[in-house]
């Protein structure tokens, strides 16, 4: 870039109380790939910031702040080479100095609200490929009281046996804009974890998209170990951990929020008595014919039934693109780039930005034919670790924009 744009010369000026521009008035401070920090409060950016950071770069900083208290981390400014995936350039946040919980991944001009670590440590990465785009980033820490209350404070470690865990300024207001909290739930081994919430009411969106909750197993954000991801009104049917490690995360934007919600847990035996039905997080049936066994797909590839009479039928109904295929095994591996999710059950939808995806698998390759590229609607049943599965005998077609009607209207509908 020839010159600074102005929003970054006014954050510099705004960062003078941190010692951005402690020199002499003609001097600029300089960052450098990585360091550790330690104290009550600091700053950190991008090598070179506020110029192009440069490529093929992994840097890390380490920051350490009093025993007792906990980090938490601010973006003022971001500026990375954007990508759905956040794949190529990209800044990653963890709990502790080691990169295994991760709290999470930013990457464009998506600037998250204050994060906020477990412990008194936290480690953040940023890695830029061999083409670099932006500015980087520049952010602030600083010390905070475990379990504070207040606007930007929440989140932490919860290893009792049974506990509580709410959004910020719960019940008395709504939760803040900006807010980003994640609860690592850790139980002994050899037992698991049961989580309700009393109450839930969080900005609504058909992709949550803005404001969310997502649950994941183990202590990581992870697409792959995700139970689920909600917002509305409606609180999450009970949901049952793994094993013994659940990880909460709550995030809102800078826009509008709600009431916020309150949920519980508590530890139980891994496997209860028979008389007790466990949890499950939506009501779905599944199919034992998840096989491509011959006389499965020997059967008639023809669509039967309607649209209206397949949708109650069917575990999850989305449209989307076929954007990767796999042959393996008889079967058909492949990822959807999702237009409208209408009806969602236990399927594992990934997100990154306003993107979303789902991976699918036709059981028989021949039946029914995906081309990718192509728009479908897709119905099809969804297997235990929440893997769309599409049968011979479920409804996919060619997705056209007249049948965004219908489909809008069976979204209503109740099974």
């Amino acid at each position: 870039m020839n010159c600074f744009p102005g929003s970054l010369l006014l954050l510099l000026l705004l960062l003078l109380p941190y010692g951005i521009s402690g020199q002499q008035p003609n001097e600029r401070q300089t960052f450098t790939c990585g360091g550790n920090l330690t104290g009550d409060t600091g700053v950190l950016g991008s090598e070179g910031f506020p110029g192009v950071y440069p490529p093929n770069s992994k840097c890390t900083w380490k920051i350490t702040v009093p025993e007792g208290k906990v980090v938490v981390l601010s973006f003022r400014f971001i500026d990375l080479e954007s990508d759905n995936l956040c794949r190529y350039d990209f800044v990653d946040v963890y709990n502790g100095h080691s990169n295994v919980h991760r709290i999470g991944r930013f990457c464009g001009t998506f600037r998250p609200g204050a994060l906020v670590s477990n412990s008194n440590k936290m480690l953040v990465q940023m890695i830029s490929d061999a083409n670099t785009a932006g500015n980087g980033f520049i952010a602030v820490f600083s010390a905070a009281e475990p379990n504070e209350r207040g606007d930007q404070y929440c989140g932490g470690r919860l290893d009792k046996p049974s506990g509580s865990f709410q959004t910020p300024n719960w019940p008395e207001r709504d939760y803040p804009a900006g807010v980003t909290c994640s609860w690592h739930i850790v139980a002994p081994k050899h037992q698991v974890i049961e989580l309700k919430f009393e109450k839930f009411d969080v900005e609504r969106d058909n992709y949550c998209r803005y404001d969310y909750v997502a649950v994941f197993n183990g202590g990581e954000i992870n697409d792959a170990k995700r139970i689920g991801k909600f917002c509305g009104d409606s609180p999450p049917a009970p949901i049952v951990s793994e094993r013994n490690e659940l990880l909460i995360q709550f995030l809102s934007d800078l826009s509008l929020t709600a009431d916020g919600f309150k949920g519980h847990y508590r530890f139980r035996p891994k496997k209860l008595p028979t008389t007790t039905v466990s949890p499950v997080t939506t009501p779905a049936t599944t199919t034992s014919s998840l096989k491509p066994t011959l006389a499965l797909c020997q059967q008639k590839c023809k669509r039967t039934g309607t649209l209206e009479s397949n949708y109650c039928s069917s575990n999850f109904v989305i449209t989307g693109t076929i954007i990767t295929t796999v042959s393996r095994g008889g079967s058909v591996y492949a990822t959807v780039s999702i237009i409208n999710v209408y009806k969602e059950g236990t399927l594992a939808i990934q997100q990154a930005g306003k993107n979303m995806s789902a991976k699918i698998t036709v059981v028989c390759k021949q039946c029914p034919m995906v081309r990718r590229g192509l728009n479908y609607i897709i119905m099809g049943q969804v297997d235990e670790d929440g893997r769309a599965k599409v049968l011979p005998s479920n409804y996919v077609m060619t997705f056209k924009t007249k049948n965004q009607k219908i489909l809008n209207t069976l979204k209503n509908k109740r099974c």
